[in-house]
């Protein structure tokens, strides 16, 4: 090759030139390559999710790797009560949601260069994925209820000593108690 040869891409092993290069997370690809292994859409920064050696869209990655179990892609009516007894599966206490400190960083934010790091989980986080809570960073399936991992929005969440809450296990941990709180409306009682 008298032009010099470039890397190889990733999807199709083929040499990849500067110009049609799309670097990501250390490895090489063709523009035409960088897409969703599921569905096929073109990938870009914005709409990128990696799993592995794998690349998504956000919307195939969620699909594989989001929540599961019931209440989950049921669609319609799906929500099911059932917890399993039935079936001899025992029921676990409730665990609060509890941060994560983890200080190590993704390879590719050690390759190029540093970003903020998300509260919960200690990775860097790129402007595209960014959610900015209790005056903090946090990515956008990080930024969940410190107590129920019930996903905020930065209208629903609510912050005390640095983390995160949503409105009703702030209310029920924070709020105010005692006489005539938390009865409804008109419970408020008079002394006689």
């Amino acid at each position: 090759m008298p032009w010099g040869g470039g890397n190889r891409c990733t999807a199709c092993g083929g040499t990849v030139y500067h110009a049609e290069e799309v670097p990501c997370d250390g490895k090489s690809f063709h523009k035409s390559c960088f897409l969703c292994m599921v569905c096929r859409k073109a990938l870009d920064s914005t709409t990128l999710a990696i799993h592995g050696q794998e690349i998504y869209c956000r919307s195939c990655y969620g699909k594989k790797y989001g929540p599961k179990g019931y209440g989950y892609g049921g669609g319609a009516g799906g929500l099911s009560t059932d917890r399993g007894e039935r079936l001899g599966i025992k029921q676990e206490e409730t665990k609060t949601h509890r941060p994560t400190t983890n200080t190590n960083t993704s390879k590719f934010a050690q390759k190029f260069g540093g970003s903020d790091k998300c509260r919960r989980c200690g990775d860097a986080v790129f402007a595209a994925e960014k959610i900015m809570g209790a005056g903090k960073p946090w990515h956008k399936n990080c930024f969940r209820c410190a107590k129920c991992g019930k996903s905020l929005e930065s209208t629903t969440q609510t912050e005390k000593d640095g983390e995160i809450y949503c409105k009703a296990c702030y209310a029920k941990n924070f709020g105010p108690k005692g006489f005539g709180y938390g009865q409804g409306a008109g419970a408020l009682v008079h002394a006689q």
